[in-house]
């Protein structure tokens, strides 16, 4: 979240998917589950721009990235695509900045999640907790401990304990992108 919204109250809305925008064209399927992005919106809260979209491809089908984002990112849940010549495979993430454009080729059936948005700023991370001060991850570690972290309805049915190490939050991580 941007900074000024780390302290907003939690919240879930589930999102039944016909109440998400779908995209089909030849060999092109895409659901987009926040943000806006290809000309289509939806009604999903977010607090800052972002896109966030399912896409399947059928063999040899083309598409593109978004565009007017500055941070953009793939992530290949299952097949494998070609972009300027190079093969990446499932699991691969592939990070790019604004003024890329790349070309997407399925080279199989292909799942993509693809995402993307502004930069929030630098973030300290550890387990599950994200934000951009140490001392508040330090205080969800606490919260956590102590029971005080509402789940939300009807995931309460596994509790995850805290991970018993004393790390401390990890440094911002230098970006990574493709060129």
């Amino acid at each position: 979240l941007p900074e000024k919204d780390e302290e907003t109250d939690p919240s879930f809305i589930n999102f039944s998917p016909d109440e998400l925008p779908e995209f089909n064209d030849t060999g092109i399927w895409m659901r987009l589950i926040a943000g806006d992005a290809y000309g289509l919106k939806n009604n999903v809260k977010t607090h800052s721009p972002f896109f966030y979209i399912h896409q399947e491809l059928a063999l040899n089908a083309k598409t593109t990235l978004p565009t007017g984002y500055t941070e953009r990112a793939i992530y290949i849940i299952k097949g494998s695509i070609e972009i300027e010549h190079h093969i990446y495979k499932e699991g691969q993430m592939l990070v790019f900045d604004k003024i890329e454009e790349p070309t997407i080729l399925a080279k199989e059936t292909t799942t993509l999640m693809l995402l993307g948005g502004e930069p929030l700023g630098d973030r300290y991370i550890w387990w599950n907790f994200v934000s951009s001060r140490k001392e508040r991850i330090e205080q969800a570690k606490n919260d956590w401990l102590n029971g005080k972290i509402i789940l939300p309805p009807n995931d309460d049915k596994e509790f995850v304990p805290l991970p018993n190490d004393n790390s401390r939050p990890s440094e911002p991580p230098e970006a990574n992108i493709l060129s």
